[in-house]
């Protein structure tokens, strides 16, 4: 039985005290986000949206107009990252990941597409980055593209170890408005663009 506090009982009935973190509970990266992107828009800072998936409808039920149902669809193209948008002029465009490991991000997580994609972005001028949050860590790093490709072309590892991003990428500290506040990053680099 669980009880108020974070207290339980063992099988001896004895007390037994559990710490309980509550920060980002239930939050993913995703959410927090999105409920960032919503701040940045209400206070007129930004306008960033999460891109959506595209997809073909392939199978549907009409058991009524209003409790229409979607049985099976499928991606029609591989989408490019998850997130673009404008931010003082400049065009921003992003990939947000999440990882459990302690010790690394796996390159596995990542498309070439959407690498190639977000070369391409910043060739044409505008910011492209990845968003990376070590979930057990809680810990949520902002890394360049430019920084991604150096480490793809310098190391044979199929995986970013964490000292590279306490290195090369910027941590994203926990805020409560904007959650995740990754534009004082891009204000802090670029100065305020």
């Amino acid at each position: 039985m669980n009880y108020p506090g974070g207290i339980k009982k063992d099988n001896n009935s004895n007390p037994v005290l559990k710490q309980i973190n509550h920060r980002n509970r239930g939050m993913s990266l995703e959410a927090d986000l999105n409920i960032t992107n919503e701040y940045y828009r209400d206070i007129d800072k930004a306008y960033i949206y999460k891109k959506p998936t595209p997809i073909k409808v392939t199978k549907v039920d009409y058991p009524s107009r209003d409790k229409t149902v979607i049985k099976e669809a499928f991606y029609t193209i591989p989408s490019t990252t998850d997130y673009n948008g404008i931010y003082k002029g400049k065009y921003i465009d992003f990939e947000a990941k999440e990882t459990k490991s302690k010790t690394s991000f796996s390159l596995n997580n990542i498309h070439n597409h959407q690498i190639e994609h977000l070369k391409n972005i910043e060739r044409h001028g505008g910011i492209a980055f990845l968003i990376v949050r070590f979930t057990t860590l809680n810990n949520t790093y902002l890394l360049f593209i430019k920084d991604l490709v150096s480490f793809i072309d310098n190391e044979t590892r199929k995986s970013i170890p964490l000292e590279y991003f306490e290195k090369n990428a910027y941590l994203i500290k926990d805020n409560y408005k904007p959650r995740v506040d990754y534009l004082k990053i891009i204000d802090d680099l670029i100065g305020g663009i």
